[in-house]
């Protein structure tokens, strides 16, 4: 049974409330839950601890090799010729203790505008048995899930970039096994990502020298997946992500970057029904993938009221307030001394009717030479959140000076 809560848990990455608002009138009504749920949510997990440690912010912060899972543009403007990196993190922690991400990634500069790169994301459900109506053992299974990702950046000008990646998603939760007569299968899908970055590094702060950059990400727009053939076929968890960041440089040793995210699932919100399943408020969800993006802007259903005479109604503004409910917040703050120490902290917000995940981030780096490690800690601020206590570890390897490069005329 604790296994199947964690699979169930893993897959949502959202927790229920009973919570309550109160209208301008004073009267209490129950917030209605309307979360957003896809396939393979594992696919934007923040996998690194840098970020992870900065409120799962990553849209405009300075490139490294984790930079294809935030925005993938930003790495045209690495300062590293080259960089490779390994990120563990044990996760759901608070129900099991087999849970956990794996990621590596790695990219080259080729020339002055191009970047090339890759990573592979690797997310094991630990173990689970699997038995029949009767209680008898069918077979024991480790689900598990992975991405393999190309990426390449190029640099349009000294101030601007884009990124683009093609990945492969496989999704095995069942390993075959029939659930009731029907077979199950694993989920496959073919995705890409869109991204561009804006660096400006002729910025002047209150007389200290600041560097401003901008940052957008479209993710995992790809085909919808199913583990069955009889089963309507799922969204991926296709985002859009939209940062900015301020670092300021006080002196040769002290800087102190902060950044803020903002993210939207480009998929469609569940509509209101009633009873015999004819919507009450919102849109049909089962739509094409095109479709189902642009219509993530405006589908959310508000809140759909009984009146005293059974008829229903839009509750007024809730459509509108419940679209800005589905855009999650995250941000913080970095500082550096020298290239050697660095210190972050941020804080991550998602409304509760969409999920409620809402955390401080703490975090640390190291680094000597061509070496770094980076470790994070989440702090949920509900008791009993399964994301609570989640550590993350990160390594880097760095290959080369790209500035010096560059000056050389490489």
């Amino acid at each position: 049974m604790k296994k199947s809560i964690a699979y169930i848990a893993s897959l949502l990455f959202v927790t229920g409330v009973n919570a309550q608002n109160v209208s301008k009138d004073g009267d209490e009504f129950p917030i209605q839950l309307n979360t957003i749920t896809t396939a393979v949510p594992f696919a934007i997990i923040a996998p690194d601890s840098r970020a992870s440690a900065i409120g799962d912010a990553g849209a405009a912060t300075s490139a490294d090799a984790n930079s294809f899972h935030w925005n993938t543009a930003k790495l045209a403007f690495s300062k590293e010729k080259a960089e490779f990196g390994v990120s563990y993190s044990p996760w759901l922690k608070q129900l099991v203790d087999d849970i956990h991400l794996s990621y590596i990634s790695g990219y080259t500069k080729v020339g002055k505008n191009h970047t090339f790169g890759g990573s592979m994301r690797y997310f094991s459900l630990g173990n689970i048995t699997f038995t029949d109506n009767q209680g008898n053992l069918i077979r024991e299974f480790s689900p598990n899930e992975f991405e393999i990702l190309g990426g390449y950046a190029f640099q349009m000008s000294d101030r601007s970039a884009i990124g683009f990646n093609g990945k492969f998603i496989y999704s095995n939760l069942t390993g075959g096994v029939n659930s009731g007569n029907t077979a199950t299968k694993a989920g496959l899908a073919g995705a890409v990502d869109l991204s561009y970055s804006y660096v400006n590094e002729d910025v002047d702060v209150a007389d200290y020298d600041a560097v401003f950059s901008w940052g957008a990400t479209i993710s995992n727009i790809g085909n919808k997946m199913s583990y069955t053939d009889e089963a309507d076929r799922d969204f991926l968890p296709t985002n859009l992500r939209l940062g900015s960041a301020m670092k300021f440089i006080f002196d040769d040793y002290n800087s102190l970057t902060t950044t803020v995210d903002f993210n939207k699932l480009l998929v469609p919100t569940l509509p209101r029904r009633n009873g015999d399943g004819e919507i009450l408020s919102g849109y049909e969800n089962n739509v094409g993938v095109t479709l189902g993006m642009l219509q993530s802007f405006y589908d959310a259903p508000g809140n759909v009221i009984e009146d005293d005479n059974g008829d229903f109604e839009v509750q007024s503004g809730s459509r509108l307030k419940e679209e800005l409910n589905e855009i999650n917040i995250g941000g913080g703050l970095e500082y550096w001394y020298g290239d050697v120490l660095a210190l972050r902290g941020g804080y991550f917000y998602e409304h509760r009717a969409k999920g409620n995940r809402k955390y401080f981030t703490f975090g640390a780096g190291l680094y000597y030479s061509v070496f770094g490690i980076d470790v994070s800690y989440l702090a949920a601020l509900r008791r009993n959140n399964p994301l609570s206590n989640t550590v993350r570890f990160s390594l880097k390897f760095k290959f080369g000076n790209n500035k010096l490069n560059n000056a050389a005329g490489e």
